[in-house]
């Protein structure tokens, strides 16, 4: 009895110690890796615990492995606003099983590659911004149980393979812009109380061969045709805000299906089997030989018609500079697409190389500034003025058409902005290898108006100092919002966006532009199909975003900070504004706004400001005043230096020299 527990104690260390030593593949570990790399936005910090040298990935946050820890089973990191894209490498953990995305912020299209995932039985990527088609290979998951693709922008039509996933119960494809007829197959006529029952013996195509499906959502696309009668057994919410024939479902207005018809969806078909199918549905009813001579005659046509204007437009496109840029990474042409772009757009703003850049910021070890988007070395130009070179942060393969578009567009628009306290674009930089896409502004020697107000030089800003600052903010917005054609507004507004000259003068800079360029490109991502180039031309895509209201607000916060040194939002204290609200409104207690380090402050000066700080944060936008209307509040400020002098301990000294 001693020798036999002996036995099994041994076995049980033995066991352990083969659980202990069992690790994750190296692949499966660079997919979840790269899949992290790929999300540029973690605002819940989900990710955080991802850390791939000292820590097994079995522990990290969303990961479910097997009982051996030996390979990642289960990915869910649902509604935690991750923004970025579907990495194609998620296609090498080969044993995972449940892969749920939902209530995130993705963009891009699903990855074909996620078809490699044979054993996955959950596929859920509903609430997202995923654009682009279905891939087709997403009907090679056997073993899937449940897709959830609803709340995105997916174009094109389903994949008639879909059908062919004999164990699929649950199918929700709502709200996306999918186009085409529901792929139901050969017999889409079987009753719909024969679902289930002899489905599965029946050699069925598309839907109508789905054995197991019970659950499933179409609506609110751009489907058109006729439900096939196998889907009968669905609930009629299923299919409304579509475009179905027949009056007794709740589909869009006729408008809305214009682009949608039958004629302009439906599949190709072998034409004799059509016609077969035909004979055989109406029992050897035929039409009249001259009839379908005619209708032979006139499909020929508009076939010929069609191929000519296709052509016609592909020759006109061609004829224009492009650039062409894979949506992402493959070496099949039907992924690639063409953007098509104004030649003349960046003729007049110089190009830097990025060897030159390089050099200039000594090997790109000079770093001023840093996002999640970007990073900003300090440089100086051989022979040349100090520069800010802002680096954008993102991957080749996640760099599609639209974003090249935008970039361009970005520097196009920032190249015409032309003031004293807006900072200057000097040029850019864009190279393939490696990959690389940079802005280069004219310098400020200063650093940035948070840096003198936060970190311990707060008190080298006298009053009169604080105030020629405003002015000049003010002055900058000003000239964005009513001098250039079209306006212009500062996406992120605040005091880091204020970088001082050397003689403290403001030069607003929108070194957070790049977010608003991801956005708007996202827009326009769910026009990009994998059926070969699309043709987009500069006009079509959507204007920098334009929000005057929105600065005015913020320079309002902008000023409170100004002029109390405090930060718009502390931990501790809370928001800034919240604070100041008592004290705004109320002459006697104004001075408890400013910042205690300042001196000689003149209170007509200050009744100004906190007027201008009321007006701006009115909650309601239509009742905040122009930047034209606030720099005339403004001017009856006093910028001499007569207040400097006061505060000065050499004031005396400095008068007599000054005479």
């Amino acid at each position: 009895m001693m020798l036999c527990t002996s036995f099994l104690f041994l076995g049980l260390i033995s066991s352990l110690s083969i659980v202990s030593c069992a690790t994750v593949p190296s692949n499966e570990v660079w997919a979840l890796t790269t899949f992290k790399e790929a999300v540029y936005e973690d605002p819940y910090l989900a990710l955080s615990n991802w850390i791939t040298l000292d820590s097994d990935p079995c522990d990290w946050f969303g990961v479910f492995c097997t009982t051996a820890r030996d390979h990642v089973i289960k990915l869910n990191i649902s509604g935690s606003s991750l923004r970025g894209f579907l990495s194609p490498e998620l296609g090498q953990i080969t044993y995972l099983q449940e892969l749920v995305l939902n209530g995130n912020n993705l963009i891009g299209t699903i990855p074909k590659e996620l078809g490699m995932l044979t054993s996955l039985k959950v596929l859920d990527l509903g609430t997202n911004q995923l654009s682009g088609p279905i891939p087709p290979e997403i009907g090679n998951l056997e073993q899937v149980v449940k897709i959830n693709l609803q709340s995105n922008g997916l174009t094109g039509r389903i994949p008639s393979n879909l059908g062919n996933l004999k164990n699929l119960q649950e199918l929700r494809l709502g709200r996306n812009k999918l186009q085409g007829p529901l792929p139901a197959g050969g017999s889409s006529n079987f009753s719909a109380n024969m679902h289930g029952m002899y489905a599965s013996s029946a050699n069925l195509t598309g839907f109508c061969g789905s054995s197991q499906l019970k659950v499933a959502d179409f609506s609110y696309n751009y489907f058109v045709g006729s439900i096939p009668n196998c889907l009968t057994f669905l609930p009629r919410s299923s299919f409304q805000g579509n475009c179905f024939q027949g009056k007794e479902l709740k589909q869009r207005a006729s408008e809305e299906c214009a682009g949608a018809s039958p004629a302009k969806s439906s599949p190709v078909v072998n034409t004799k089997h059509q016609t077969a199918e035909y004979v055989s549905k109406h029992h050897g009813a035929s039409k009249p030989a001259w009839l379908l001579v005619l209708e032979i005659v006139t499909g020929t046509l508009v076939g010929s018609l069609f191929l000519v204007a296709v052509f016609t437009a592909l020759k006109r496109c061609n004829n224009k500079s492009s650039i062409i840029n894979p949506w992402r990474k493959s070496t099949s042409q039907k992924d690639h697409m063409a953007v098509y772009i104004d030649s003349d757009l960046l003729k007049d703003v110089r190009s830097y190389s990025r060897q030159e850049l390089e050099v200039a910021c000594e090997d790109f070890s000079n770093i001023i500034g840093s996002s999640p988007d970007s990073v900003v070395y300090k440089g100086t130009m051989k022979g040349g003025p100090e520069v800010a070179v802002l680096s954008l942060c993102i991957k080749e393969e996640y760099w599609t058409g639209y974003l090249e578009l935008y970039f361009q567009r970005e520097v196009a628009d920032l190249s015409r902005l032309n003031h004293e306290n807006i900072g200057k674009l000097l040029g850019y930089c864009r190279e393939s290898t490696p990959f690389t896409r940079m802005l280069v502004f004219e310098y400020a020697s200063n650093g940035t108006l948070s840096e003198h107000l936060h970190y311990g030089e707060g008190c080298q800003l006298s009053w009169t100092q604080r105030m020629r600052i405003v002015m000049g903010i003010a002055r900058g917005l000003r000239y964005l919002h009513t001098e250039v054609d079209p306006p212009f507004t500062i996406s992120e507004l605040n005091s880091s966006a204020v970088y001082l000259t050397e003689d403290f003068s403001p030069m607003l800079l929108d070194f957070e532009s790049w977010k608003t360029i991801l956005e708007r490109s996202e827009k326009n991502s769910d026009s990009v199909g994998s059926q070969g180039a699309v043709c987009v031309l500069p006009h079509s895509l959507e204007a920098r975003r334009f929000d005057p209201q929105g600065n005015v607000h913020a320079f309002g916060i902008l000023l409170l900070e100004i002029i109390s040194g405090r930060r718009p939002y502390c931990k501790h204290k809370g928001s800034l504004v919240d604070w100041a609200e008592e004290y705004l409104k109320i002459p006697e207690l104004m001075s408890h706004l400013v910042d205690p380090q300042l001196k000689h402050i003149r209170n007509d000066d200050l009744k100004v400001v906190c007027e201008v700080i009321n007006l701006c944060i009115n909650p309601d936008p239509t009742r905040r005043p122009s930047m034209a209307e606030l720099c005339n509040m403004l001017s009856r400020i006093d910028t001499s230096t007569s207040l400097d002098l006061k505060s000065s301990s050499l004031a005396w000294a400095e008068l007599a020299l000054s005479s």
